[in-house]
């Protein structure tokens, strides 16, 4: 709040800018852009982009981003009642063929999506509307599902970047691409020969305090699961443990950071899905949480975490898309029942940012 008898005219330009813009929702920066050539040259800086970006990372700047056949809309979040608000209809501003886009990762408002038809693969800022394309001539920045993983992060040096892991006729390559010199380079990774079989799942990149974490996931009963983790600024890997869970059943890990700690979502069973959250303290997981057997999700519709949130319900869906909720405050776990939320592979949960997917 001003003193008595100080307008906003009396403030240096400075401190409004990276005082009071930089607390604004990202849609009103845009427009704060107009008002002068001073402040859309201040407003462009990547100082006030990295100070407005540490400061959008709020529950209530997330937004729900869904893709169907016909449309893709970006929806608030309503914690409160485990749902989202209002929708606004968003336009693709890249060329697509019938919204057939997935989503591979997200990180502070920028997501990295592949165009299925073409297997492009493309940064977007869906509130700024901004976007790169990410394939070059020489074939880097093509991705197949099935066989590549995609993990987006943040360099020491404020560099967005996006690490490729590709699979191709058993040889396995991995390139990053720069954001700040835009362009790809190949490094060096040995790893375990069987991984770079199909029948070994990777999962996409959660980035969390200075490295990618990616789940290596056998797909059948009793097979071999790791984690493989990829330190961001030696770009050096190593592979770490999964947690002790039992392996009798099928078993899938899903990584979600909160508040910059690693934590997973182990589920395991067969025709009932026991789900345990650990968290990774070192190299070792840490058992936070235990849910009894879930009678509801057969083995034929499997599961995933979706989100956490600070309330602390687990968000579940299911491979063909039906949606639960469970209340981690219930004694016993009575309540299990559908909501309206999704993230997966046709949407997003995203932060509205002013991140630009290029320089």
């Amino acid at each position: 709040m001003l003193n008595e008898g100080i307008t906003m005219a009396d403030l240096p330009v400075h401190t409004i800018v990276f005082e009071i813009l930089t607390r604004v929702p990202a849609k009103d920066v845009g427009r704060s852009k107009s008002v002068c050539k001073q402040w859309y040259a201040l407003l462009s800086t990547q100082d006030f982009v990295r100070i407005h970006c540490s400061r959008s990372l709020v529950s209530s700047n997330q937004r729900v981003l869904l893709i169907d056949d016909l449309t893709c809309s970006v929806h608030p979040i309503i914690f409160q009642s485990n749902d989202y608000g209002p929708s606004s209809i968003v336009t693709f501003p890249f060329h697509h063929h019938n919204n057939d886009v997935s989503i591979l990762s997200h990180l502070n408002g920028l997501l990295c999506v592949c165009l299925n038809h073409t297997y492009e693969l493309l940064l977007w800022n869906p509130t700024t509307t901004a976007f790169k394309h990410l394939s070059t001539p020489d074939s880097h920045g093509f991705y197949i599902n099935n066989l590549d993983a995609i993990g987006l992060y943040v360099d020491a040096d404020d560099d967005y970047k996006v690490l490729h892991i590709t699979r191709r006729s058993g040889v396995l390559g991995v390139y990053v691409y720069s954001r700040e010199v835009d362009s790809w380079r190949n490094i060096p990774f040995i790893t375990r020969q069987e991984y770079l079989s199909p029948h070994f799942n990777w999962s996409a990149g959660t980035f969390c305090g200075g490295t990618l974490y990616f789940t290596v996931c056998e797909c059948w009963v009793g097979g071999t699961n790791v984690v493989i983790c990829f330190d961001v600024n030696s770009e050096q890997f190593k592979e770490i443990s999964f947690p002790p869970v039992p392996s009798t059943g099928m078993v899938q890990g899903v990584l979600v950071n909160v508040k910059n700690e690693l934590h997973m979502f182990a589920s395991t069973g067969m025709f009932e899905m026991t789900i345990d959250l650990w968290t990774l303290q070192g190299d070792y997981w840490i058992k936070v949480l235990s849910c009894p057997p879930i009678p509801p999700i057969s083995l034929s519709l499997w599961c995933d975490i979706t989100h956490y949130v600070t309330n602390g319900n687990w968000f579940v869906m299911t491979k063909l898309g039906k949606l639960f909720t469970i209340e981690m405050d219930m004694k016993p776990f009575e309540c299990f029942y559908p909501v309206t939320w999704f993230r997966g592979f046709k949407g997003a949960v995203f932060v509205e940012t002013i991140v630009s997917p290029s320089i």
